[in-house]
């Protein structure tokens, strides 16, 4: 990376922006989160970044960071991250997705930063996506809510700047991401969901892809050290475009739910229910075009798993 490379990531005391941090600190870059800690956690941070604690909807004092830090590229993570809240609360998602974000793209414009590498959702974006298929970047999107409209709205607003500002992004399109960090609470997150009700002996739910008591949904579950692998080879420029951040492999809930209770050596008890309302069945991606850029997933499922819940018996 370049010496003198100077990095500032949006919702940086977040699941995924912490490790992005760790990453390049490991490389020796200067780099600073900007995070409200609505979600975040300031001692994700870690002590070689510097923390801004301010929303990216406060535009004047996200400007002050900019001209106080001088980033030359920013990596924007920062988010309202819940379908169900966005279903809720579609005003709130659309002011931090889609004004939010633009603050971000404004002064990423104005101050003439080299690069935004922008987190979007591949889970979200693409809709069902049926047995034996994998969703690539061509894939038709089919955004079923507010959280996935604004998603891809702003990646329009990326297109655009770069027609008409010259402005350089690379958008990365996450499938489902898991690891140490994540929240436990709330709908986000099942692995994370999964482990901590296990650690602590609590039942679970398995909610249906079509009828209670069958497997559950289907995702494309991928490692957070992979999606932060990712961001820094966006930062790097070595990528540019639209990729998806996937392992190509559809794992059920019942899947998920067995491997962490084979890894806690305990057998939770299980409520089926009926499906939820909004969820898809099948969400599986490909990575094919990131990987002939040099990505690869290198952690498997059963090592992330282990590594995740080992993680959150240690958060006591």
């Amino acid at each position: 990376m370049r010496a003198d490379m100077r990095v500032l990531v949006t919702g940086g005391a977040g699941f995924i922006g912490s490790h992005i941090i760790d990453g390049l600190l490991e490389r020796g870059v200067e780099v600073a989160a900007v995070d409200d800690l609505s979600s975040g956690r300031r001692e994700n941070v870690s002590d070689g970044a510097k923390l801004y604690e301010t929303s990216i909807c406060d535009a004047e004092a996200l400007e002050r960071i900019f001209d106080d830090f001088a980033p030359t590229h920013v990596s924007h993570q920062a988010a309202q991250a819940s379908v169900k809240v966005s279903t809720e609360q579609p005003v709130l998602d659309a002011s931090v997705n889609v004004l939010g974000a633009l603050n971000v793209l404004e002064l990423c414009r104005n101050k003439e930063v080299d690069r935004l590498v922008f987190s979007s959702t591949g889970g979200a974006l693409y809709g069902e996506v049926a047995e034996g298929k994998l969703a690539d970047e061509d894939w038709p999107a089919k955004p079923l809510s507010p959280y996935a409209v604004s998603k891809a709205s702003f990646e329009l607003y990326l297109e655009a700047y770069a027609k008409l500002h010259g402005t350089r992004s690379v958008i990365l399109r996450y499938a489902n991401v898991y690891g140490p960090r994540q929240d436990p609470h709330g709908e986000a997150g099942v692995v994370a969901i999964f482990a901590k009700r296990i650690i602590q002996d609590a039942p679970l739910t398995i909610y249906a892809r079509a009828t209670a008591g069958d497997d559950g949904c289907v995702r494309d579950y991928v490692y957070v050290g992979d999606v932060a692998a990712a961001n820094l080879l966006a930062l790097d420029g070595e990528l540019d475009g639209t990729y998806n951040v996937s392992t190509g492999i559809g794992t059920t809930t019942r899947a998920v739910l067995d491997e962490l209770a084979a890894h806690a050596g305990k057998q939770p008890k299980v409520s089926p229910s009926g499906r939820r309302f909004g969820d898809l069945e099948r969400s599986v991606l490909s990575s094919d075009r990131l990987q002939t850029r040099g990505w690869s997933c290198s952690v498997p499922f059963q090592e992330g798993i282990g590594t995740t819940l080992r993680w959150f018996q240690s958060q006591g």
